[in-house]
């Protein structure tokens, strides 16, 4: 991703025009009574609507399509939690590429039987970050293209459109808040919002907090151990979205498991729409933080949507 602001939002904006009408065009919608719940005037961007259920379909896209035809026909590998190897193995297999996934024993069933959905091949590792780095590493003399579930500016360029489309349908924004895992949404968020003038927020669970630890000691910091709800958040921040948020971030804002469980009722309570914890969260600090929130205009990504109703 270029230095500039001006031109990391033209990678953004490139983005959209490649990806076209590849990803689908996701609802913004408002709700009076979640705005009376949480302090103020709140407009949700639901990629949980988006293919595959989740916001990462436009950045595994968007990658696939920068391959040469040599890199399609050898096929691609990835690691994930869930969404986005879904997204990933049903972008491969809109373009006929072979996908496989590096995915955690303890990985969500819901996010396992969507990438066993889009064909995926699926190789069980241990849960954590080491066994992510470990099988990556194995997988480097496959003949395969490694695509990163966050850590590429292909991968944030592509993430960034959601927050385009949702500045796009709601101009007169305030703020943006996004969930942070690895940073890949947040990061092309950010570039939108600080394009637009707006703040940028990022949420993560209190159990899965190393990015709040990497900007706070400036260097990036390892993940903590694969225990919040918030599945799709549990994963350390890389080079290129680390330095990305430092560029742009105004902070990042913690919640806890319980927040973001009561947040995902809140949402169904006053929407009909059903979200994952790790989308939650983002309703969560806006509950929890009124300083930053109360009388303000707030755009929010709801990131997916892959989990049980309970």
């Amino acid at each position: 991703m270029q230095n500039t602001l001006d031109e990391q939002f033209t990678a953004v904006k490139a983005a959209a025009e490649c990806l076209g009408d590849r990803v689908r065009l996701t609802p913004v919608i408002h709700s009076l009574g979640l705005d009376a719940a949480l302090g103020c005037a709140v407009w949700l961007k639901c990629e949980h609507e988006q293919h595959t259920g989740a916001f990462k379909f436009r950045g595994a896209m968007h990658a696939l399509l920068q391959l040469s035809e040599a890199e399609r026909a050898a096929g691609v590998y990835t690691v994930s939690s869930g969404n986005h190897g879904a997204a990933l193995a049903a972008a491969g297999q809109q373009l006929g590429i072979d996908v496989r996934v590096g995915v955690a024993s303890n990985a969500s069933a819901v996010k396992r039987a969507n990438m066993e959905r889009y064909q995926a091949e699926l190789i069980t590792i241990e849960p954590g970050m080491a066994a992510r780095e470990a099988f990556v590493a194995s997988q480097q003399d496959s003949g395969r293209t490694f695509i990163p579930p966050y850590n590429h500016d292909w991968i944030v360029a592509g993430q960034g459109t959601a927050a385009l489309e949702l500045v796009q349908a709601q101009p007169q924004l305030d703020v943006l808040v996004a969930p942070l895992g690895g940073g890949g949404l947040l990061s092309g968020t950010s570039i939108v919002a600080r394009q637009h003038g707006m703040k940028v927020f990022g949420v993560e669970p209190e159990l899965a907090a190393d990015g709040f630890a990497s900007l706070d000691a400036g260097a990036i910091q390892p993940a903590m151990p694969p225990t919040s709800i918030c599945d799709g958040l549990l994963t350390s921040l890389g080079s290129v979205t680390f330095r990305l948020l430092q560029q742009h971030l105004e902070a990042i804002l913690l919640v806890s498991d319980d927040e973001a469980a009561t947040a995902q009722q809140l949402c169904y309570e006053h929407t009909d729409q059903w979200i994952e914890p790790s989308s939650a969260v983002v309703l969560a600090a806006l509950k929890r933080y009124p300083e930053h929130f109360q009388g303000q205009r707030v755009g929010v990504i709801i990131s997916g949507g892959n989990a049980l109703k309970s």
